[in-house]
């Protein structure tokens, strides 16, 4: 059976994406057949789709055809007789092209007393698809209740559009599911009260009638919403905890930013097709199975059962009727389900974000969960996250399958509130060098509370356990580096160093490398070598500088000015994607600095405490900076800390006067609580040697991976030193969308590349800076799968680097075993194989 649909666009915006489609239509077709007078004539359809043979879940067969009215609603309202006249044109067009049913959708519904006066004069049923409509927006409802753990019989619900045939048939559903109902009109109070003998006597007690709906906004938390006029609710007046199924077009509810987390717009009425429905040929699986309008589904379910009928028209929809075709349609693989907010699946964390409105004594649904049940506060943390931390870092998650909540930390395993065993292979992005929670730091931590010691007491007394600290660090770093100054990160440990260069020297230039990663503080951000980190907040310091990472000879021409106060630099480049430099490079720095009197400032802060298999990366080549700037593992990543360390003249030079000691310092830089936790940290790694177990089990385990991963040319190479390695990808899409665009093009009627070329050059230049950006975003999506298919499948956490998403960190604590390393090569390994369909 071969069914048409009449739909229209719902919006000024999809009336222009109807402009587009008409305007290519007939572009295509006189490219394809030469200029023909009669393609560019006034018409009344504009086509859009044809569905070709569509196969249900059940295998019933049907197919189908779509064309747009192209008018809004508020266009035809201004003139319903002449649209009328169109509609039914459009009905006989579509017959004409084979279709025996024929769909309404939208306002076309009921120009012609709701259908009644366009099936009498078509000579083919029509259905206006407001059955199953009706029912996908009566189950929206009572889904948004059961997410929200709320009993019908406890709620109350505002039907906006009453007695219009959705909103009836609804109100009588709800009605008999024991909801309580205020049932908004429009027109008199008398005029409410005949709408009254529309619904069943028995059920007027739950009912109450009136025709301001702002009487529903300080009590009401469940609306459904079916007018034919739209815009009747505003969203800013809505009750927290409120959700509003809207099944109107236009739309009910006022323009929305959706700049409210506390309540919930519905796109009621939609239902989604089951992967068991097949539309004619897909290709990538793309074919319009999600958010379908329940008119057009309706239309299309009857075609599938062979019903030529006037399934819904005029004005009363039975409730028999309605039920009886959303079972059908759940046969043939409809849903109400998923739900979509303004074309966005909604998941249970939307809804954790209401269900605070809506919790009373008397709510005891079996949904309910106390909040420290593991299930409930995974949802509810991650809700937290995206409401109070941040949102897309939260949706990030969610699209790369890595939503995890970890509740316990051993060594170098995790456990998440769901009983997960995650091997750490991130370890704080370096903060955890001797693993989560090391018990012998948890016991000094315990012990120094236990004690009840000071933690603040900085600029009036002299803190005891930060002076022991300053200590170790001078005796464990190399060469004289006995002063130290404490701050609480990373970033804010640059800062210090920056400072303390620019005091001690008169020059007022600063050298750092492409490519580095110093911090996002702004200085720390100033010698920072990647642009999108810094675009943003420019201008930065002005006297800030940048030269490839590895050139000795663009140092040495940039020094010969004689400008140049210091040059900041990692041993390795952990951020920009492990990057080593030349074997020698930092001993050749370290010489050039010294002949141009230029400090040395070595930022270790991912290198340092035993990442590369020594305690500092610069003692590979027996380097002594003039500034060695640490943090992360420092404490054993159990309290934030950050340390600048440098020679007792240097110190002086900047601050070894009255006026000057002061310049800079930090009011929880030095706390005794995170001198304490570091001491016992340095206590951990010295003891246990985590440098040189670093360096054993690491070049074990970068070997292991270079043979694992040769058999795969995706795999451009394997990189580190010690426990810091990086696997970087090549897996290249280059040129692959502008074939996909051009193979595509050349299959369908018309000429798409002389159309291409009658485009604007800045046209032509967007699209062609698109495609590349597009591309790149492959090749980063194709290293993302890695991550999410070995934390989903092996039980592996990884991530990528900062300044280069095509490179894999490998990070681990340093007190990772043998076995551990092997369970990370054979899992990486495993995933290869999955992702080996293209090996370049």
């Amino acid at each position: 059976m071969k069914f048409g649909f009449i739909a229209h666009p719902t919006s000024i915006a999809l009336q222009r994406q109807v402009k587009i489609i008409d305007l290519l239509d007939r572009t295509l077709a006189e490219q394809d057949r030469g200029y023909q007078a009669q393609l560019w004539k006034s018409r009344n359809l504009v086509p859009f789709a044809d569905f070709g043979r569509i196969v249900s879940a059940s295998g019933a067969v049907c197919e189908g055809i779509l064309h747009y009215l192209p008018l809004t609603a508020e266009q035809m309202l201004s003139q319903p007789r002449s649209i009328a006249a169109r509609v039914l044109e459009g009905v006989h067009s579509l017959q004409e092209q084979g279709a025996q049913l024929v769909g309404l959708g939208g306002f076309t519904a009921i120009v012609g007393n709701r259908g009644l006066q366009t099936l009498d004069r078509s000579g083919v049923p029509v259905t206006t698809g407001n059955s199953l409509t009706a029912y996908a927006a009566y189950k929206n409802v009572l889904e948004a209740m059961a997410r929200l753990e709320v009993a019908p019989a406890d709620s109350e619900v505002a039907v906006v559009g009453y007695p219009g045939s959705i909103a009836l048939v609804i109100a009588k559903l709800l009605a008999r599911d024991g909801c309580r109902l205020r049932l908004v009109h429009r027109g008199s109070a008398e005029q409410g009260r005949d709408s009254l003998a529309w619904l069943p006597t028995q059920f007027h007690g739950q009912v109450q009638l009136t025709a301001d709906i702002d009487s529903c906004y300080d009590s009401v938390r469940f609306y459904v919403a079916a007018t034919s006029s739209g815009g009747v609710i505003d969203p800013y007046r809505l009750a927290p905890g409120s959700v509003v199924v809207d099944a109107a077009l236009p739309r009910d509810v006022l323009p929305f930013h959706q700049d409210r987390q506390d309540i919930l717009i519905i796109d009621g009425g939609l239902v989604s097709a089951s992967a068991d429905l097949r539309f004619g040929t897909e290709t990538l699986g793309l074919a319009p199975k999600k958010f379908l309008n329940g008119c057009l589904a309706e239309t299309l379910v009857l075609a599938l059962e062979g019903r030529a009928e006037a399934f819904s028209i005029g004005r009363e929809l039975p409730e028999e009727r309605v039920l009886e075709i959303g079972r059908i349609a759940q046969l043939h693989g409809f849903s109400p389900s998923p739900m979509a907010s303004y074309g966005e699946r909604l998941a249970d964390a939307d809804f954790q974000a209401l269900r605070r409105f809506h919790r009373t004594e008397k709510v005891t649904t079996a949904l309910q969960q106390p909040i420290d049940q593991p299930a409930a506060l995974r949802a509810e943390a991650l809700r937290c996250f995206d409401q109070h931390i941040n949102p897309v870092l939260r949706e990030f998650y969610q699209f790369n399958h890595i939503e995890r909540v970890f509740n316990h930390g051993s060594g170098c395993w995790l456990t998440d509130l769901d009983g997960g065993r995650y091997l750490d292979f991130v370890a704080g992005y370096g903060c955890l060098n001797t693993g989560h929670n090391h018990p012998r730091i948890s016991q000094a931590l315990q012990a120094y509370l236990q004690q009840q010691y000071p933690t603040f007491v900085q600029y009036v007394s002299v803190p005891l356990q930060t002076s022991l600290l300053a200590r170790r660090l001078s005796e464990l770093a190399p060469g004289n580096l006995e002063r130290v100054f404490f701050s609480n990160s990373g970033t804010e440990a640059i800062e210090a160093a920056l400072k303390l260069a620019m005091a001690a020297m008169q020059r007022p230039r600063i050298l750092y490398c492409d490519n580095g990663y110093h911090g996002k503080t702004l200085g720390a951000l100033s010698v920072t070598g990647r642009d999108k980190h810094r675009d943003p907040f420019k201008p930065l310091l002005v006297r800030c500088d940048s030269i490839p990472f590895g050139d000795l000879a663009a140092l040495e021409n940039t020094l010969r000015q004689g400008d140049v106060g210091a040059f900041i630099l990692e041993p390795i480049q952990g951020e920009g994607g492990v990057i080593v430099p030349p074997e020698g490079y930092l001993t050749q720095v370290r010489a050039l600095c010294s002949a141009y009197d230029c400090l040395l400032i070595v930022d270790e802060i991912q290198t340092g405490l035993g990442r590369t298999g020594k305690l500092f990366a610069c003692e590979w080549e027996a380097v002594v900076p003039d500034i060695l700037v640490l943090s992360k593992s420092l404490s054993g990543g159990a309290v934030p800390i950050g340390a600048t360390l440098s020679s007792a003249a240097l110190w002086n030079r900047a601050y070894g006067s009255i006026d000057t000691f002061a310049l800079h310092t930090s009011t929880f830089g030095g706390g005794n609580f995170a001198s304490a936790s570091a001491l016992a940290t340095l206590e951990v790694i010295t003891a246990e040697d985590l440098a040189g177990n670093a360096a054993r089990v690491g070049g074990q385990l970068k070997q292991a991976l270079g043979e694992a991963v040769k058999p795969y040319p995706f795999i451009r190479e394997v990189r580190g030193v010690g426990l810091m390695i990086a696997i970087e990808f090549e897996y290249s899409f280059k040129g692959g969308v502008e074939a996909f665009v051009r193979e595509f093009a050349s299959r369908i009627p018309g000429n798409a590349a002389g159309t291409y070329r009658m485009l604007s050059g800045k046209a032509k230049r967007h699209i062609e800076e698109a495609i590349c950006e597009v591309e790149k975003n492959f090749e980063e999506m194709f290293v993302l799968r890695f991550v999410s298919k070995l934390s989903r499948e092996h039980g592996v956490l990884t991530f990528v680097t900062a300044n280069n998403n095509r490179v894999m960190r490998i990070q681990p604590p340093l007190v990772l075993n043998d076995a551990e390393a092997q369970h990370f090569v054979e899992a990486f390994s495993a995933v290869c194989e999955d992702m080996s369909t293209f090996l370049a």
